[in-house]
């Protein structure tokens, strides 16, 4: 459904540092460079970061949250103790399991430098 997801940033570098951390534990490697922009690209996807090209602030969505999904939750838990090592912050309950109206999840939440929330999301095989 989606060919990409594109975040704006106040600080293109500090941005990096975090995402190519975040992502590497996806095994995704560091974010290339186009203009005031780093992409991430996996064979399902694309992920940006992005100055924003109107010049005003880079703000985060009240409410919204970008979801990843990892193959178990060692993977989720690295994700996140990656991200937190790279100035984002936890949110959220702690990582963990947690049983929803679609089974169990194995979840972990932090926010990126910016404000942006994040999810690890593990669904295992029902």
């Amino acid at each position: 459904m989606f060919s990409h997801v594109m975040v704006g940033v106040s600080d293109l570098d500090a941005s990096r540092k975090f995402y190519d951390a975040l992502l590497g534990t996806l095994g995704i490697g560091p974010g290339v460079a186009n203009k005031a922009r780093y992409f991430y690209r996996s064979p399902t996807g694309t992920f940006g970061i992005t100055i924003p090209i109107n010049g005003e602030p880079a703000t985060h969505a009240n409410g919204g949250t970008i979801g990843f999904t990892m193959s178990s939750p060692e993977q989720a838990e690295a994700f996140h103790a990656a991200g937190v090592a790279h100035g984002g912050t936890t949110c959220e309950d702690p990582p963990g399991w947690r049983e929803a109206s679609v089974g169990r999840l194995y979840l972990a939440y932090l926010r990126d430098p910016d404000g942006n929330k994040l999810c690890a999301l593990y669904r295992p095989a029902q």
